[in-house]
């Protein structure tokens, strides 16, 4: 594909954060591509993810894989050669840094006096945002939630008071998994799950929780998912922390009664309880 007129730009040396298309390629903007063609070398997660990009818009560059695992020796000699020349640091998909390499490379170059610039373009977390209907004037973007099911409920406990918008990362196949432990916290809050952002079957569903795994259980999704979770309201039930309790019902009871004892201080499902007093009662 040529290149279309591109807005002028003297290459300056320093490192360069650009953002790239999260799924549609059309999606880049003119500055980025005008970096990335006048930059003496892209540092990139993958180079044939980054070459196939580059390859549509006609630029040649010398690729340099940096990724969480390169050793510090490639991360200086990308900062080397930024003080002389433009390096540009792209991800595999949207902006750099967010869930993805590039931290450190940046915390390094600044201290080393390097000139940090950043491209905006296109993030999967504001795009899922934008398009929910969820209240976007606060919002606390998290990450990706943890995979234990222990450390999944810990986290989301940790984030109840937060007055505003999470936002997370997640793979299709922990959907249901994380829905159901959003569900069990939090039945009455509004969700949204963005689906396939930019793509073909983009989607974006919103409900209560228990709902979208529902239709996720019966629909398995594909693809990048965003998981948006609408702030708590004035109703909302506070959140037990219910490894607590039922460590103090079992420290006088067995497992059945401890869990009739924290589901009545609680009104959770008395058998969820039940099962997680064996796990303790076992650990």
């Amino acid at each position: 594909m040529a290149l279309p007129t591109l807005p002028a730009w003297e290459p300056v040396a320093g490192l360069y954060i650009v953002a790239t298309p999260i799924g549609n390629l059309g999606d880049i903007t003119l500055r980025a591509l005008a970096v990335l063609q006048g930059a003496a070398l892209i540092a990139c997660e993958d180079t044939r993810v980054t070459g196939k990009l580059l390859n549509l818009y006609g630029i040649k560059a010398r690729l340099q894989r940096l990724d969480d695992h390169a050793p510090p020796e490639v991360r200086a000699r990308v900062i080397d050669e930024a003080r002389q020349a433009p390096v540009v640091l792209v991800s595999d998909a949207g902006t750099p840094l967010i869930s993805d390499p590039g931290y450190r490379l940046v915390r390094e170059a600044r201290a080393a006096g390097v000139t940090v610039t950043s491209i905006p373009g296109p993030c999967a977390a504001v795009s899922a945002l934008a398009m929910a209907g969820l209240p976007s004037d606060r919002f606390l973007f998290a990450g990706f939630l943890p995979v234990k099911d222990k450390a999944r409920r810990e986290t989301l406990e940790g984030l109840a008071d937060i007055a505003g918008t999470l936002v997370f990362y997640e793979t299709a196949p922990r959907l249901e998994r994380a829905l159901l432990a959003v569900a069990e916290l939090w039945p009455t809050r509004e969700v949204a799950v963005a689906r396939e952002l930019t793509k073909l079957h983009e989607e974006c569903r919103t409900g209560t929780a228990a709902a979208l795994a529902a239709h996720y259980a019966s629909h398995p999704p594909k693809g990048e998912i965003v998981l948006l979770i609408g702030p708590p309201g004035e109703d909302e039930a506070p959140v037990h922390d219910t490894d607590a309790l039922l460590r103090a019902a079992l420290a006088e009871a067995g497992p059945g009664k401890a869990a009739g004892i924290v589901a009545k201080q609680t009104g959770i499902d008395r058998t969820t309880l039940y099962a997680r007093a064996l796990e303790l009662k076992g650990e």
